[in-house]
């Protein structure tokens, strides 16, 4: 018997049982949805991660404090300071960037706007460091930092919230009560890492000596972290074990002692986050598999029934020289049509659902972009056919195995 004959006859068994046929398909098309909503979701995802990454310089290390209540002291205590950052641009020669952060939170007060923000303050390297992109105006200068002077540069949704759509630069505002002029507008980073847009950015100098002079301590002005840019990528090992040793001897950390901060690199931040991101996808695919299973019960469930059906034509056909082997052939056809069926409808329907939660999600302000993965669609219809396959082994192999004189006396 031809392939297509088989595949002619395999169609014309199930659209003479339609609401059958489509109810055993059900299974198949929910888990395929669900594989390809998960697949194509993750895949976004992880573009939108990277873009972030990207967006956020080369090369970079961040050092982070840990509170001293780890080591023993004062809890609460910041245990890295403006000093730190100097010593790490002074004598880490792998380092060519260093670009330090304090953080507070005031009220911020624009005309009849106000809002409470967090104000940071960073050093005219945290432009080209941290890798801002001034969208108006300009970014904080050497001559502000050392001047002291009260400007500010606000992160993109700050200035839209207080200022609309009129150009922010050179309006004042005031922050925790003290006047200060906006000087520029960053470019928004958008929902990956988008901590910067909702930032006001003073000089540091400016920050200790208005917003937070209490910041100061014994070993000098904290800071809530460091970016440092190392020269190449080849460097970062190295760079990360200078700037460890450096900051261990400043601390006056005995070895054997855990350290008092941590060195994390941006290529071991992505790692984490791609490991955290892809565990998840596994799990949510797991999930989703469950439905292909019940799916391929389903299946074999109908194709036992459709076996009990057909005993008589199944004894014909063997009586009129039909092999076992076409028998099987047969039976394997129509349960591999009714999985390739059911992924075809589930491929569709899981791009449906991609697409309502990208609109949602951009109407909501966290605009991705909505794909279909060639693989994912390649591997969601593989599988499909994969458990159709199986699943019809069975009743397949049965029917194959019937005796064709008591097929023929059954009623």
């Amino acid at each position: 018997m031809k392939l297509w004959d088989c595949l002619s006859t395999a169609l014309r068994a199930l659209l003479g049982n339609k609401l059958r046929s489509i109810l055993t398909m059900l299974g198949i098309l929910i888990g395929v949805a669900a594989v390809i909503s998960v697949l194509s979701l993750g895949r976004a995802q992880e573009a939108l991660v990277e873009e972030a990454f990207a967006s956020l310089g080369a090369n970079l290390i961040y050092v982070m404090p840990r509170e001293a209540g780890i080591m023993g002291a004062g809890v609460g205590e910041a245990t890295l300071t403006l000093g730190d950052a100097e010593d790490i641009a002074r004598h880490a020669p792998s380092v060519v960037g260093v670009a330090p952060t304090a953080t507070t939170y005031a009220p911020v007060v624009a005309g009849g706007e106000s809002l409470d923000s967090m104000i940071a303050g960073v050093t005219p390297e945290a432009g080209s460091v941290d890798n801002y992109i001034v969208a108006q105006g300009r970014f904080i200068t050497e001559f502000d930092y050392r001047a002291r002077s009260r400007v500010a540069v606000l992160g993109s949704e700050i200035a839209q919230t207080l200022f609309g759509e009129m150009d922010p630069t050179g309006q004042s505002i005031r922050i925790d009560g003290r006047q200060f002029e906006v000087i520029g507008v960053l470019e928004g980073r958008g929902t990956g890492f988008g901590i910067e847009d909702v930032r006001v950015y003073t000089p540091l100098s400016t920050f200790y000596a208005t917003l937070a002079a209490s910041q100061a301590g014994s070993r000098g002005h904290s800071v809530d972290s460091i970016s440092i840019q190392v020269r190449s990528s080849d460097e970062l090992e190295s760079a990360m074990e200078e700037i460890t040793a450096i900051l261990r001897d400043g601390h006056g950390i005995r070895e054997g002692d855990s350290d008092d901060f941590s060195v994390i690199s941006m290529e071991a931040m992505a790692g984490q986050v791609s490991q955290v991101m892809g565990i998840l996808a596994l799990v949510l695919a797991g999930i989703a598999g469950i439905s292909l299973l019940v799916g391929g019960i389903g299946i074999m469930n109908i194709m036992l029934v459709s076996v009990t059906e057909r005993i008589r034509e199944i004894g014909l056909r063997k009586a009129v020289g039909a092999k076992r082997r076409d028998i099987l052939v047969q039976f394997l056809i129509e349960a591999a049509t009714l999985g390739l069926c059911g992924g075809a409808m589930g491929v569709g329907l899981g791009w449906i659902i991609v697409r309502i939660i990208s609109s949602v999600a951009t109407n909501a302000g966290f605009s991705f972009a909505a794909t279909l993965p060639g693989d994912a669609v390649g591997l969601a219809l593989g599988v499909s056919i994969s458990v159709g396959l199986v699943s019809g082994l069975y009743p397949a192999v049965r029917a194959a195995r019937l005796d064709p004189i008591e097929s023929l006396r059954h009623e």
